[in-house]
């Protein structure tokens, strides 16, 4: 009609597009990112509300799905690893991390904590023992450091480890540990005469102990426990003979904030493409939510943050690459990564209005995992103590 004119509607683009993300990837690595979506898409996500509700997972199982697409233990070289690269790794993680964070978890531990620290720190026997089976998913391992009383500070750790002739005996309590009740190896650390060691506890040894922690809100489709350990008695050979001293466990958790950093931006890309899609559906006042100018600013904003985080990301993985990455920068990206993207999911439940805090859409899902990851592999207060060293030469945690 004469008067009246329609404002014309652009192709929608996906918010990495804005970044041009693809043109930094090789094909192996585009490849990687379609085979773990895929397997997201297809096995896992219809489960993912059923498993945040009951706080539950077929953890077994999961393992050898991911074994077989060959991402646990992924960026580790030899023993049935893959050995690719650290970008490669990290969008794998991006993409576990966009149906779950605690799918994201299970593989982290199990690749970057677990299996790292045999193959950086274990005997070549305990190497051939353990990391072919866990690289299929076929055996399962955790990391016992958090104690009840030492998050932030593993220094002060109470766990100890006491000579008995040739053997050594474990006492102690760890907390917060993913994986831990199936786990078939926990890699627990603990202090000796000689500074701290890492053993390698078998389940099923005597006195020890693994406790599912109930009544949790945040990764509910994750396995969470308490090791208990009660004059755990261990051969010689249980000791990882290439770790003495915090050096140990804190190279393992290194690798594990550098998956952290590409998986937090995986959560808040999920939660953007779900609003964005909801929002161009959602008429309010016979418009579509998306044509409004406060929701566009919203999604422009958003927009900004996810892509600067995984230019940061990708270019972090490329120093790792290179050998030349610093343990400041990659807490420089767990910092900003998972603070942008838990602010993501919170306006993105914004925009979602009431239907944003059910699980028939993943964003309040992804807000309440974030809050763990906010916390986990380093706090955010510590990760700022961290640049704050860096760029005073102070250090201020005390």
């Amino acid at each position: 009609m004469r008067g009246m004119t329609t404002t014309p509607r652009h192709q929608p683009v996906h918010p990495s597009a804005l970044f041009g993300i693809d043109g930094l990837l090789s094909e192996e690595e585009r490849e990687i990112r379609a085979t773990v979506r895929k397997l997201c898409d297809k096995e896992l996500r219809p489960h993912l509300p059923e498993w945040f509700e009951k706080g539950g997972i077929p953890a077994r199982e999961l393992a050898k799905q991911f074994g077989s697409i060959g991402v646990l233990g992924m960026h580790l070289d030899g023993y049935g690893c893959a050995g690719l690269g650290a970008v490669a790794y990290g969008l794998a993680c991006l993409e576990l991390e966009a149906a779950d964070s605690g799918l994201r978890s299970l593989v982290s531990v199990q690749g970057s904590l677990a299996m790292f620290a045999i193959w950086k720190h274990g005997s070549e026997e305990q190497k051939r023992q353990w990391l072919p089976a866990m690289a299929r998913g076929e055996a399962i391992g955790c990391f016992g450091l958090t104690e009840p009383d030492f998050g932030s500070d593993p220094a002060g750790m109470r766990t100890r480890a006491r000579r008995d002739g040739s053997d050594w005996v474990l006492s102690g309590t760890k907390m917060w540990i993913t994986n831990g009740s199936v786990a078939d190896v926990s890699v627990v650390w603990a202090r000796a005469d000689d500074g701290i060691r890492g053993f390698l506890v078998p389940a099923g040894t005597p006195g020890f102990q693994a406790r599912d922690i109930e009544r949790k809100l945040s990764l509910r489709a994750s396995v969470t426990s308490e090791l208990v350990l009660d004059e755990v008695r261990l051969p010689a050979s249980a000791m990882l003979p290439e770790a003495r001293g915090l050096s140990g466990p804190l190279s393992c958790l290194n690798e594990a904030r550098f998956g952290i950093v590409f998986g937090a931006i995986g959560a808040a890309l999920d939660c953007l493409e779900t609003t964005l899609d909801y929002v161009g559906e959602r008429q309010v006042f016979d418009r579509p939510l998306a044509s409004y100018q406060l929701t566009q600013q919203k999604l422009a904003d958003m927009t900004l943050e996810a892509g600067k985080g995984l230019l940061l990301a990708v270019h972090l993985g490329r120093l790792k690459e290179a050998g030349t990455i610093t343990s400041e920068q990659v807490s420089v990206g767990k910092l900003n990564n998972v603070r942008e993207a838990i602010d993501i999911a919170r306006t993105c439940r914004t925009l979602l209005g009431a239907n944003g805090i059910t699980l028939e859409y993943p964003v309040i899902r992804h807000a309440a995992n974030l809050e763990s990851v906010l916390t986990y592999e380093g706090t955010s207060e510590v990760h700022s103590l961290v640049i704050g060293r860096a760029l005073t030469g102070l250090p201020a945690f005390h």
